[in-house]
């Protein structure tokens, strides 16, 4: 018996090892942060998470500043990876991903006074803290030459499609004179769409990503007496990042990227081990026959001699 468990040993730790080897595979695919398998179903759900507790600022432009063009420039710090959005006078007028730890928006404002306040969300589209309120002011030449202002807005600040799917965004257009010239840079280097909207209102604008990544998207909107308004938003192509990618304008890449990663490293580790222990196992059990043989030749020798 003893003989029999002293052969079986090296087995027993040889199928030890590789299922801890496997256990340790499995459990890196499932702690990858996008746990997938090429031909299997999927799920998705959502993990809920506290939401964000830093605050963006605003640095540019500083209080008491007075424009008397459009769009400015705001631009402040925030946490990577929240989307930030920026309100003007409590009225949504752009967003975008922060990436490196700051964030670079181009928005309209309107006539008169406007307090400006950063809004960071994150991708639950949880609210996190308001940021320091900036007042500046907009001498509007066009409002004083025609008489009301033209504004775009929309009730999504972000919006992703499939790589390959078409995305569609409802745009909201007021004010001015109609008909409007719409124009629309989608951030991933295809041509601007260009289109007629006859009347005030909700309109959609389409479009079809061919790669993954996140794109700032830039709509401006011109009326018929030369009056423009703007809104800068983000859009996203969900999908696994190729080599073929180009990337965004605003330097961030894609989301819904899936990773698998296989750990063989533990295996690899273990194989001079299993060596070893064969070797040793060898060792001990020719030891053994060893020491039989010389008890069996003693007894013979004892017989001998009565």
């Amino acid at each position: 018996m003893r003989h029999i468990t002293q052969k079986l040993l090296p087995t027993a730790v040889l199928s030890l090892l590789l299922v801890v080897g496997t256990v340790a595979t499995v459990h890196g695919q499932i702690g990858s942060p996008n746990p997938q398998q090429s031909g299997t179903t999927g799920l998705q759900g959502k993990v809920s998470s506290p939401p964000p507790t830093t605050p963006a600022t605003i640095t540019t432009p500083t209080s008491g500043r007075s424009f008397n063009t459009t769009p400015i420039t705001v631009s402040g710090l925030c946490k990577t990876g929240l989307l930030v959005k920026i309100f003007s006078n409590n009225i949504f007028v752009g967003s975008a991903d922060c990436a490196g730890g700051s964030y670079s928006i181009q928005v309209d404002i309107f006539g008169g006074s406007n307090e400006l306040v950063a809004k960071v969300y994150d991708a639950l589209d949880q609210e996190g803290p308001e940021s320091n309120k900036v007042t500046v002011t907009f001498q509007d030449t066009q409002f004083a030459a025609f008489g009301q202002r033209i504004t775009l807005s929309s009730n999504l600040a972000k919006l992703g499609a499939p790589v390959g799917s078409q995305l569609t965004w409802p745009i909201i257009l007021s004010g001015g004179t109609g008909p409007y010239a719409i124009s629309v840079d989608w951030g991933d280097g295809s041509a601007t769409d260009l289109k007629s909207q006859p009347f005030a209102g909700t309109f959609d604008i389409t479009h079809t990503y061919k790669s993954a990544g996140i794109y700032r998207v830039v709509v401006k909107a011109t009326d018929s007496t030369g009056a423009t308004a703007f809104l800068q938003i983000v859009g996203v192509g969900n999908g696994p990042v190729t080599q073929s990618s180009t990337g965004s304008k605003n330097g961030a890449n894609g989301g819904g990227v899936t990773k698998v990663v296989y750990i063989w490293w533990p295996l690899l580790l273990m194989v001079p081990l299993i060596i070893a222990m064969f070797w040793v196992g060898k060792r001990y059990e020719l030891t053994a026959i060893h020491k039989q043989l010389e008890q069996q030749a003693q007894l013979y020798n004892n017989e001998i001699q009565r």
